[in-house]
């Protein structure tokens, strides 16, 4: 079941990146007024939605199985790293500190 969902990925991720390249920019009429050609090849005004459907579509299958692989990623690995690590030895406390011993008192 992985490997058929990250195939589903994969193919996702080649598709969102053409569908985005495929898209012409905020900027596209200015360029083809200089002689660019526009989007004919889908119509006049059906390129804009298409591609937007086509995009929305694509990233939903790509957001679906992003989230299906962290599940089946997550299904196998164990609840801790150190799980199997021995425990650290115990630390002793230090040994209280001696009280100084007095001072000699000083004589005039």
């Amino acid at each position: 079941m992985t490997s058929v969902t990250l195939a589903i990925h994969v193919l996702a991720c080649v598709t969102l990146v053409l569908v985005v390249l495929l898209q012409a920019g905020k900027g596209a009429s200015m360029g083809a007024a200089f002689g660019g050609s526009s989007q004919t090849v889908f119509g006049s005004a059906g390129a804009t939605t298409f591609l937007s459907k086509m995009t929305t579509v694509v990233a939903i299958v790509f957001m679906l199985t992003s989230l299906g692989l962290a599940m089946f990623g997550h299904r196998g690995a164990p609840t801790s790293v150190m799980e199997g690590a021995p425990a650290p030895p115990a630390k002793e406390a230090p040994a209280p500190a001696k009280p100084a011993p007095p001072a000699p008192a000083e004589s005039k």
